[in-house]
Formats: C-alpha cells, structure tokens, sequence
C-alpha cells in the first residue's frame, strides 16, 4: 500500500496537479507588480482605493446633444472609426492625431466624402497632447498600436475626457488600475472598444441567455484564433532598423494571452461578470513557440532565441459562483479563424464557430415560446433550421433592430463595429451608463501579464484582483441601459438637426 501511495505521490508532483509553494514575502516581477505565495495560489497585491474616489459602476453623465470627437491613431484600425462616425447623427470629428502627418492628413478625405467640415490636425511623438488639451472635446478615440493604448488615454483622462481605447487598452495591471483611478477620480468614462460584444450571434444569444433560455450558464469557451501571417508585414515600423514591427516584437517580447478581450468580452457579459460574479482563480498554459520564432529569424537573419510568447496559449478561469471559463489564443499556426464563442447552460447550449447553432430539446424549445416542428427535438444535436431561425427571430436583441441593417451598409468586421460606435455615441447622448466600463476593460485585459505569472511559476494557480474593490455584487445582472422611447426621439432629432446644419456650413 505504501508502495502505491509513493507511486501516486510521485505522479501527481509530475502532473503538476499537487504542487503547492510556501507562503513567500513578497515579490515584484518585471512589470512592477507585486505578488507573494499564499496557499499555493500567486496572489497580487489590489492596491486601495485613494481617498476621494468612489466607484464609476453606472457611471452616467449630463447628456450630450453633440458628442465631439478627437480620434488618435490614424494606422489600420483608425480611419475606419473615423468614417463610421461620420455616418452618427449628432457627431462632430474635431481633430485627427497620428504620429505620420500623412495619414492624419488622408482622413480629411473621408470628412469632405460626407460633406463635413475639416477636422484640426496634429501629428508627431506626442501630437495627442495638445488634441488632449483642446477644450471643444469631449471623447478621445483611441487606435494607435498596443504600446500607446494607454499613455494616450491616460492623457485624455487628465484632461478631462472620455476616453475609448481599441484592444487591448491596457497592457499590464498597473496600467489596468492607473486607468480605474483617472476614471474615478475624473468621473469620466473609460470604455474598451470590444467590437466582437457587438456581433449578430453574441448579441442574439446574450438575450437568450438573460431570458433563460438555456437555463443556469456554468461554462463558457471564449478564442481568437487567427493567423496573421498575411498581416505581419504591414504592422507599423519604427524606422527601417524595425525588422519585426510593433505586433510581432510584442509577442516576442511578453507571454501569456496578449489578445484575450474578443473571447472573453462577450462570455465576461453573459456571465455577469461584476455585476454578480466575478473571475477568482486562472491557470494559464502555452505551448512552445515555433512559428513565432521562425518568423523573427526570417526577418532578422539571425537565431531567435527569447521568444516569449507560445504559439498557442489556453487559460482556464473559475468564477466566485463556480463557474468555468476557458479562452484561447492563437495567431501564429495554420488554422481556420475562429472567435470561439460557447455558452454550456443547465438547460440548453450555443456555439459559435466552426458551426453556428443552438442545442434545446422538445421541452426547453417550447418553454422558451418556440414550437418545435419535429417530435423527436432533442439536444445531442444543433436545431434544424428551421426552429434555429424562429428562435432568433423571437430573440433577435434590440441593439441589432435599431442599428443592425445600417450597420451592414456601414461595415466595419461586417458591422459590429458601427453598433459598437453608435451605441456608445447614443449612451453619451442620453447620459446613460456605457454598455462597457473600466472594470471590464481591467478584467478582459489582466489575462497577459496574469497568464504570465502563471506560466513562469509552473502553471500555477493565481487569483485575480478585485478591480471594483469590493463591489462586483453591487449591481445583479448585466444589462445595457436604454432611454425612454419619448426621450429617445427627441434627442435622435436635436442629433439630426445638427448634423445637418454641419453639413450646410451655417
């Protein structure tokens, strides 16, 4: 019996499963948080709130009958923005930001395409800071490269603006609470531009979800698998000795899941992350890198030897209410795109990629108002699609029937980015909460350097901070705010006015 216990012993500290550390002092990694051992899980330090702040949850401010607009980073992901908004009623682009003059000067294109008038211009390393500084803005758009993302919004903050910062906005944890606490003391917005909450399907299965239909959601599958080995080559370089550009070099140079927020955005909502549970524990794993590694000695010429980043990385999450949560990410191997989107439910499942359905039975299929077509319905399969299309139809979500044909005609990864952009300008406009807050911005962008610590101790255990402090079961129930239909015709027309009076030059 001893022989087998030593046996089991021996292979369970293999695994890995039964390892555990001693309670350590305190230690600071590279990117100056500090973190210690306690009960073999890595627990960092939430630093308190500073005195004066409170917490932006809900955060609503006075309405605005005109949202002004100054965009940074004018690059891949930047005129595209620029061009949506001149599509919103009640919208007035003030001024173009991005390092090369050119591109900034390019985007008056789009401006005289729908008949607006110039925007200011601003250029050069630190060209943000005086469009940060000008008083006639009230949001700072933010699309530069990752590495900007955040000097750029911590800018605006000190400035007085509402800030949207594409993905990922944050790029470490200290960034991830520097950013909470201009929120909170500024009293001003923060918003993560996660366009993929935005989709068709995320969107109709989130209103299933929060109406039951599949009953208790306890596991949730989130991914962006995408190879960009078409892309590398066109992200920014800084000066011709940048062999690598700016995406490529951060990989090399960081581990964990460096892209997370388009897997865990949408799953993070519909498992009311918050606002009712919140993320406890991760386990973050990766594989080698071989892809990635070849890829920096084809443009250097040279061994590549400290590429940091895995080929592809997987990270289980647990939930304070027992639920699990697994994100994957992937941007090197050869495989079909996939935003992995699944909900597990007590009662039913969704998926999205590579087949795109729902499993219900007889039973959950009728008691969620759909009346099945076959008798024998059950949920070892997805829907025909027949009883498929009526059940989206009865839950196609109200977003989508205001802005969802528009945004087809608009674009912008097929349209989730114009609903991203329009409801963010309507909540500002109805001085209503943002469909996304700072919290959520911290909590989808924690997974990189949390990933890290994970990876670089063994794969251990390691607890994530409470970004609200304390407060992520204030508010039961994730849910996106919406004006009355009275109060949202009147400011709809004052928008429309507006921008028509902007465009006739009076």
């Amino acid at each position: 019996m001893k022989t087998i216990q030593t046996l089991a012993l021996g292979l369970c500290l293999a695994l890995g499963a039964c390892t555990t550390q001693p309670d350590s002092t305190v230690q600071t990694n590279d990117k100056g948080t500090q973190w210690e051992w306690k009960q073999g899980t890595i627990v960092v330090k939430t630093p308190e709130r500073p005195a004066g702040q409170k917490s932006v949850l809900g955060l609503a401010l006075p309405k605005m009958e005109v949202v002004r607009v100054g965009f940074v980073g004018l690059g891949m992901r930047g005129p595209g923005a620029v061009e949506r908004f001149t599509y919103i009623p009640g919208t007035q682009i003030v001024a173009l930001c991005d390092y090369e003059q050119e591109r900034a000067e390019a985007c008056q294109k789009l401006l005289q395409k729908a008949s607006l008038p110039k925007a200011a211009i601003y250029s050069g390393e630190k060209g943000y800071e005086e469009l940060c500084k000008r008083d006639d803005i009230d949001l700072v758009y933010i699309a530069a490269d990752w590495l900007h993302h955040f000097p750029i919004a911590k800018c605006a903050l000190e400035n007085g603006k509402n800030v949207a910062i594409e993905v990922p906005s944050a790029m470490n944890l200290k960034e991830c609470w520097e950013l909470i606490d201009l929120s909170e003391k500024n009293r001003k917005h923060c918003m993560i531009l996660e366009n993929c909450c935005y989709d068709w399907f995320e969107m109709n299965t989130l209103n299933m979800a929060q109406q039951g239909v599949f009953g208790e959601i306890i596991r949730a599958q989130g991914a962006y698998i995408h190879n960009l080995n078409e892309f590398w080559d066109h992200y920014w370089k800084n000066g011709e000795d940048d062999k690598l550009g700016w995406r490529l070099d951060y990989n090399m140079r960081h581990r964990g899941d460096v892209y997370a927020t388009h897997g865990l955005g949408p799953v993070a909502q519909a498992l009311n992350i918050h606002r009712g549970d919140r993320m406890e524990t991760l386990v973050a794993m990766d594989t080698k890198s071989v892809v990635g590694k070849a890829l920096v000695e084809a443009r250097t010429d040279s061994a590549c030897t400290n590429f940091r980043n895995g080929d592809h990385t997987t990270t289980l999450i647990r939930t304070a209410n027992g639920k699990v949560i697994e994100i994957q990410h992937d941007v090197m191997t050869p495989q079909p795109y996939s935003r992995l989107y699944q909900l597990t439910g007590t009662k039913g499942f969704a998926n999205k990629y590579p087949v795109e359905g729902y499993a219900l039975d007889s039973e959950q299929l009728s008691a969620s108002g759909v009346q099945p077509k076959v008798d024998d319905l059950s949920a070892h399969g997805f829907l025909p699609k027949a009883e498929q299309e009526a059940l989206v139809a009865k839950y196609q979500h109200p977003i989508l029937k205001k802005y969802g044909e528009m945004a087809k005609e608009v674009g912008g990864h097929g349209g989730m980015d114009f609903i991203m952009d329009s409801r963010l300008v309507y909540c500002l406009q109805n001085g209503l909460p943002l469909d996304m807050d700072v919290y959520d911005l911290a909590e989808w962008c924690c997974l990189a350097e949390l990933g890290e610590l994970s990876m670089d101790n063994g794969c251990a255990p390691v607890a994530f901070p409470d970004f609200t402090r304390g407060e992520w079961n204030v508010i039961k129930g994730y849910k996106h705010a919406y004006a009355s239909p009275e109060e949202e015709a009147a400011t709809l027309e004052k928008a429309k006015a507006f921008t028509a009076k902007l465009k006739s030059g009076n």
